[in-house]
């Protein structure tokens, strides 16, 4: 056995850092949520007849449209928002997936998780395929603090 293990000092500073490492995996993941909150993307269709803007969630919070839709069907405006407003969440999907890898970091489970979910809410399917680290299913040694490591 370890002496490690019985030394009582030894495991108060185990305790503080792992304690320090929790704390500021909630700082950066807060400071992730603010900075994902504040994302506004704007983008256009290519035939530049709108552009839409949308929040972190996807949501559209503003349209403009050109003079050029007073010539073109129907059809055609519905199409170019609809293009304007896919183009405008990729954005957002991109941006906010930067901001997990920065605050969160590339490596870390958890910001790959969110990462993928963001991306995949607002591309409207499943995220490009990247392997995410997951728990094996049946090891009763797997470390579920893997995140909190420096």
């Amino acid at each position: 056995m370890n002496d490690d293990v019985l030394d009582p000092d030894a495991a108060r500073e185990r305790l503080a850092a792992w304690r320090e490492r929790a704390e500021r995996m909630a700082e950066n993941t807060r400071a992730m949520s603010e900075r994902i909150g504040e994302i506004r993307v704007s983008a256009g269709d290519p035939q530049g007849m709108a552009e839409a803007t949308v929040d972190s969630t996807g949501s559209l919070v503003a349209l403009r449209l050109t003079e050029q839709i007073r010539r073109t069907s129907p059809d055609d405006v519905a199409r170019a928002v609809m293009t304007a407003l896919a183009a405008a969440r990729e954005q957002a999907a991109t941006r906010s997936e930067e901001v997990v890898a920065d605050t969160l970091g590339a490596d870390s489970a958890a910001g790959q998780e969110i990462a993928s979910r963001i991306g995949e809410r607002l591309r409207g399917g499943p995220a490009p395929a990247e392997p995410r680290r997951r728990p094996p299913e049946d090891d009763e040694d797997y470390d579920v603090t893997q995140d909190f490591r420096s």
